[in-house]
């Protein structure tokens, strides 16, 4: 990294972890503190790695559910059928993102008037779809039909252009396609388990011969800061989503693009 700050990595980690796993799309957010910070890193390795953190959080939240599930494969066909779905799910951006890696991280990655634009667009259609009155079938992320969790893990797909969001793509699928706000959410969490994992391991594996003992550093102080916002996002967000649903995020989403067309307007 060139001229790494710790400041700005404790920074971008906290934003990592309280941005993740709502419809605001983490990656730019962190990408455009990145830009106004001033902060470099080799193929915007950071963004990625520092996932680790949010990972290890919406683990530890769900560790006892996870145990259970694991524990009962052997011998239940709900648990069998709950993890074939997350596994179809997590198929088609395992696929796209081998495929797609460079053109993404850097093209996309380095577009960050595009990132705005995408931020505003998808805040514009979270409220659309806040708004309509629809009628959940899927109550329970443990039913989800393999059918549908592929269906929603094609929407995930859209989160690889940075401002898109990965549990906004997903979240907003599922609510389209029969699910309550609620398991919507918390299928998106599940949904992030593999996909963040495998995200994290493809970047390390490109980018390890750029990385030093420096790098090292500054990325376990954006974990940290990840892991403890992450957590606190992870376990306060479902009952939220329950009582005020998505138009939140939507504005805020349209707030920051907004205020980021103008930054870079004035400091390009």
């Amino acid at each position: 990294m060139e001229d790494p700050s710790l400041f700005s990595a404790l920074v971008l980690g906290l934003i990592e972890g309280l941005t993740e796993f709502i419809p605001v799309s983490s990656t730019a957010h962190v990408l455009l503190a990145s830009h106004f910070l001033g902060f470099k890193s080799p193929g915007n390795t950071f963004a990625v790695l520092v996932q680790l953190g949010a990972i290890l959080a919406i683990l530890l939240v769900y560790f006892r559910k996870l145990l259970d599930i694991a524990l009962t494969l052997p011998t239940s066909a709900r648990s069998r059928w709950f993890v074939l779905s997350i596994l179809i799910g997590f198929l088609p951006a395992a696929v796209i993102g081998a495929i797609a890696h460079d053109f993404i991280k850097t093209v996309l990655f380095e577009t960050p008037v595009l990132i705005c634009y995408v931020l505003i667009g998808g805040g514009i259609i979270l409220l659309a779809v806040d708004k309509l009155k629809l009628q959940p079938r899927y109550f329970d992320v443990m039913n989800y039909p393999p059918s549908l969790a592929f269906k929603i893990g094609l929407c995930q797909c859209l989160a690889m252009v940075p401002g898109t969001s990965r549990s906004g793509a997903t979240i907003v699928g599922a609510l389209l396609m029969g699910a309550d706000k609620r398991s919507a959410a918390e299928f998106s969490f599940f949904l992030a388990m593999p996909t963040m994992v495998g995200a994290f391991t493809l970047d390390l594996i490109k980018n390890r011969k750029d990385l030093s003992f420096d790098d090292v550093t500054v990325i376990g102080v954006g974990f940290i800061a990840a892991f403890i916002s992450g957590l606190i996002v992870v376990r306060s967000l479902l009952a939220f989503v329950s009582r005020r649903g998505y138009a939140p995020f939507a504005w805020w989403r349209i707030i920051i693009g907004i205020a980021g067309l103008a930054g870079l307007y004035y400091y390009p």
